[in-house]
């Protein structure tokens, strides 16, 4: 197998469809078959699984499209690392960022990037903490921000920032007796209709994480995993929701939503900058990481982003 075949694989199993894949990649899809065909052959297991309802990858094409992806990462930084030995940093940098960082740091980071480091090309994923933490052991992405550390011993980290959760009402709904802004015990909160992600979500583990020893279960009569749904829900007064600050300030903005820092006790959640160390960093990684921690402090410098910094 060479890099083409490998890069080949990753369209196929990312696309659709075959043709797809074909499109993408710019080949005929007769091409495209053959190339797996002599993978197959080559490598004596079946990587594809066809039907009339589409192709999936076999177990074994699951493991060889973790290889692949590796290699072919490392490869592009192998060819970044050739070509930006001297001069500005160029190249591709993935940055994975969850939904609620998102909302506050992408655009400001993008503009950022494109000015002044006008010869690298930003590629800003978003997921949740879980996915972002596999992209960025698999090479998929260079960097992610992330808001625990399971699993992610085996990463570089940089504490950069602790956020204090708040609850959010629409103003017509608010349910307490102390105004907007004055911060709310946790224990208030178990009377009312909650609005959060499932069990899984990481958000949902770190409330769960301070109601559960204090014996508090939150009525939650819908989970929704999708946050600008949950915002519009509560902006509609069908319940109320917990986020970080960071996730709402838009709304905030705009006068849909009041809400207030949770206290006794004070519900914090810690984001971490992660990339492997595994992976040598590129010039263009190390550029973008340095911004991103620049704007990240103006950002909390300006009350943009509510936390305080670690760094």
């Amino acid at each position: 197998m060479d890099i083409r075949q490998l890069r080949y694989f990753i369209a196929i199993a990312e696309a659709p469809s075959l043709s797809s894949a074909a499109h993408r990649l710019g080949v005929a899809q007769p091409s495209l078959s053959q190339h797996v065909a002599r993978m197959e052959t080559e490598l004596g297991v079946r990587l594809i699984d066809r039907s009339p309802r589409g192709s999936i990858l076999t177990a074994e094409g699951q493991v060889l499209l973790r290889h692949a992806r590796e290699i072919s990462a490392a490869m592009a930084r192998c060819e970044d690392e050739m070509r930006d030995t001297s001069g500005a940093p160029r190249g591709k940098v993935g940055f994975g960022l969850p939904p609620s960082v998102s909302m506050v740091l992408s655009v400001p980071l993008a503009e950022t990037v494109r000015v002044e480091l006008p010869d690298i090309r930003l590629r800003v994923v978003e997921a949740m903490s879980g996915y972002i933490k596999a992209w960025v052991a698999d090479g998929t992405v260079d960097m992610g921000l992330i808001y625990d550390l399971q699993d992610a011993d085996h990463f570089r980290i940089t504490h950069v920032l602790d956020e204090r959760l708040h609850v959010y009402s629409a103003p017509d709904n608010w349910p307490f007796e102390t105004p907007p802004g004055t911060a709310v015990p946790l224990r208030a909160l178990e009377p009312l209709d909650m609005i959060l992600p499932e069990a899984a979500h990481g958000l949902r583990k770190t409330i769960e994480s301070y109601a559960t020893p204090l014996g508090l279960r939150l009525n939650v009569p819908i989970e929704m995993d999708a946050m600008t749904q949950i915002k519009e829900l509560v902006a509609r007064g069908s319940g109320h929701a917990i986020f970080s600050p960071s996730a709402v300030h838009d709304a905030v903005a705009r006068g849909e939503l009041v809400g207030a820092p949770i206290t006794d006790p004070d519900m914090v959640r810690p984001v971490y900058l992660v990339s492997k160390p595994a992976f040598p960093t590129s010039r263009a990684s190390r550029a973008v990481e340095a911004i991103t921690l620049d704007v990240l402090r103006d950002l909390v410098r300006r009350g943009i982003w509510q936390g305080e910094l670690r760094l």
